[in-house]
């Protein structure tokens, strides 16, 4: 396969890579120009908002061709569609070679399993025959192991929201306790519980693929899980209530939250920034009192147990 290699300005980036897309290349990615020099620049947005700037002051658009394409031909098209303003973008252009790879081993190769705490190791289901590894200062083999595909699904276990979440489960959950994961993505947290002596278990999510990927994975580690969208999900509250999203949704879901929780019960929150920490507490206080339970890469676990 071949690679398209264009530049363009900051307000021309998105609207060449979808005419790329509009004339038939696989994919278009976008990347500063001046990356690893003096002049790399930085661009990213706070999780759940979208950046201020869409692209670099100078960038490299790299579309990937179909077998046997024609660039020629296709940026011709892209031209035709974009206008004269466009020309001097198209009229500078390299082509590529992109080595054969078998990408899907590639990428997992990329996930091992990842031991977290004592007791509990992630393992992905390309990674099912690996012996577990040992806990630290401990002789004997983790435990609690759970296979995970995560298909479409948030939830690997790699990000440090999910593994806060888990270490919190692992520490504080209590034998039989009802749990609610909202936002279950993969299911991960959910399939912990279960593993870790949970009673009934309920999974949310507003995306479909994240509910099927929760009950698949349920079933391939043998607990069970009741997982569905959320107007699927009956009244009630449970002993533990855990939701891994991001800040500005976790505050607009506050309410519910906390109404889901049993008395006496616990909320954990991730996805929240330590910058973030005390903004969300103080959208929780109204309704329960929240602290930071642990920090990790410069994300928090927050807890808070109702009256």
């Amino acid at each position: 396969m071949r690679e398209l290699v264009l530049h363009s300005s900051e307000a021309q980036a998105e609207a060449l890579s979808d005419a790329l897309l509009e004339a038939g290349v696989l994919s278009v990615s976008v990347e500063d120009a001046d990356r690893d020099t003096d002049a790399e620049q930085p661009l990213f947005g706070e999780p759940g908002t979208e950046p201020d700037v869409q692209a670099w002051e100078r960038n490299r658009v790299v579309a990937l061709l179909p077998d046997g394409a024609d660039p020629a031909q296709i940026l011709e098209g892209v031209g035709d569609a974009l206008g004269a303003d466009y020309a001097d973008a198209l009229r500078d252009w390299t082509l590529r070679d992109v080595p054969d790879a078998d990408w899907v081993r590639l990428t997992q190769s990329q996930f091992g399993p990842i031991p977290i705490g004592k007791r509990i190791c992630i393992v992905p289901s390309w990674h099912r025959d690996d012996p577990a590894p040992s806990a630290p200062d401990q002789d004997a083999a983790r435990d609690i192991r759970i296979e995970l595909d995560p298909g479409l699904a948030f939830g690997t276990g790699s990000h440090p929201t999910t593994h806060l979440c888990l270490a919190w489960l692992e520490a504080n959950l209590p034998a039989g306790a009802t749990v609610l994961d909202y936002g279950c993505g993969s299911g991960i947290l959910a399939i912990a519980a279960r593993k870790l002596g949970a009673g009934r278990t309920w999974a949310v999510d507003i995306d479909e693929q994240a509910v099927a990927a929760t009950r698949d994975n349920a079933r391939v580690n043998a607990v069970d899980v009741q997982a569905m969208l959320p107007d699927a999900l009956e009244e009630g509250a449970s002993d533990v209530v855990v939701a891994n999203i991001l800040s500005n949704p976790l505050k607009v879901l506050a309410p519910m939250l906390c109404a889901r929780v049993a008395a006496g019960g616990s909320l954990v929150l991730s996805g929240v920034l330590a910058r973030q920490a005390d903004e969300v507490c103080a959208v929780y206080a109204r309704w329960m009192p929240m602290s930071v339970w642990q920090e990790r890469d410069g994300w928090v676990c927050l807890h808070g147990r109702k009256a």
